[in-house]
């Protein structure tokens, strides 16, 4: 796409990238990805917001062609991460007198990371200023969201905020705004999920520092921007305050039917009692999909096989993600059979110390679940419905 003019003076000048399929070798993007970049024109000043993946660099470079950038005065890092970073160095060496403008902790980044000279930055105290002229750059300082470099950038006279990762979704697409609240609601609650919940203390705090900046338009790094911000305004303060819903997830793997017998059962007897359940098959799920159920449940319940003497390996996986990705959960339990013995509860139960859960009695049969099983897991759902209720939940 050819660069888009935001405002007089303020363009998106970044790159779509319609074809990937996976982030930092782990996260699914089954939607493909943009890298957003915007370029503002000052009266005196030009300025550079973020670049492009080092895949992209020549769709950036051809932008700034395009509109006739024959000298840069700054280039300002929001963060350090390569999507956005990794085209500094070139956009340096085709514009020579331009400094790069980022937090001291930014600056340790990319020196290290992109081997950028030390010379070439300028560093920014949280909430100053830079003049272009008739534009005035604030700069907000924002550790943890989701690295300890990020800074927004408060466009004051215009009131964009171009807000780096945070509000962010992994949507290709040819809308410069949102027209589509429910496709981008979803792609940016799985961003949430996967690259921000594990900060949401930090995306609290950084939600009360902004709320009293007026901004008619949200500029994230990747995505659409949003011209009416409330929309993902409400969305974060919904996934970072609100207490867990009345929900379950349900994550397993079944080698030989006993286990997926098991959480038929705990599925059904849960739903009878007015509990959501989001049931994932992990030989299939998408871990995306996943996560994003986990930013709204009260309980998780891991089913497994026991397979040399421990959890499956999906299973495990799935467990250190959860145990990673930290969500508000407040149960935990464990259903599964095995052959002749093992160690599945203690093992899982080791790997998720990060989730503050209280740990719902396993039910873990040998071979096929019998009678005596079944009854097991109809007590379980009771327990998960019952505590569902004394919070609220239900």
């Amino acid at each position: 796409m050819k660069p888009r003019e935001i405002k007089p003076g303020v363009f998106w000048v970044g790159a779509v990238d319609w074809d990937r399929r996976l982030f930092d070798a782990l996260i699914p993007l089954p939607d493909g990805t943009s890298y957003n970049s915007y370029l503002i024109k000052g009266s005196e000043k030009t300025v550079l917001i973020d670049t492009v993946d080092p895949t992209m660099e020549e769709v950036l470079t051809g932008h700034l062609s395009g509109l006739e950038v024959k000298d840069l005065d700054y280039l300002v890092a929001n963060h350090g991460e390569q999507d956005h970073s990794g085209t500094i160095p070139r956009i340096l060496e085709k514009y020579p007198r331009a400094k790069v403008v980022s937090t001291p902790k930014c600056k340790g980044i990319l020196t290290e990371l992109l081997l950028i000279p030390e010379d070439r930055f300028i560093t920014v105290d949280d909430k100053e200023t830079i003049s272009l002229g008739d534009k005035t750059l604030e700069f907000i300082h924002a550790p943890w969201v989701h690295w300890p470099d990020t800074m927004l950038t408060y466009l004051k006279d215009e009131k964009i905020l171009f807000s780096c990762d945070f509000f962010g979704s992994h949507l290709a697409t040819t809308d410069l705004y949102v027209t589509d609240e429910g496709l981008v609601y979803e792609a940016a609650k799985r961003y949430y999920a996967e690259i921000m919940m594990p900060f949401r203390a930090n995306i609290q705090k950084n939600l009360e520092k902004i709320k009293d900046c007026a901004i008619e338009i949200i500029a994230p790094s990747h995505g659409p921007m949003y011209d009416k911000p409330e929309f993902i305004l409400e969305a974060y303060r919904n996934w970072a305050f609100d207490e867990p819903k009345n929900i379950v997830v349900l994550p397993y793997i079944s080698m030989h039917d006993s286990t997926r017998k098991m959480v038929e059962c705990l599925v059904e007897a849960l739903a009878e009692r007015g509990v959501t359940v989001k049931q994932f098959d992990l030989t299939v799920t998408d871990l995306g999909k996943l996560a994003m159920s986990l930013v709204d449940a009260a309980t998780v319940v891991i089913g497994t096989p026991t397979v040399l003497a421990g959890p499956h390996p999906n299973i495990a996986y799935a467990a250190f993600l959860a145990n990673a990705l930290r969500p508000n959960l407040k149960f935990a339990s464990i259903i599964g059979s095995y052959g002749w013995g093992g160690q599945t509860v203690e093992q899982l139960t080791g790997m998720i110390p990060n989730l503050k859960v209280e740990l719902l009695d396993p039910v873990v049969v040998k071979g096929f679940p019998k009678e005596d099983d079944f009854k097991a897991l109809d007590n379980l759902a009771n327990t998960i419905a019952r505590k569902h209720k004394e919070h609220n939940f239900i």
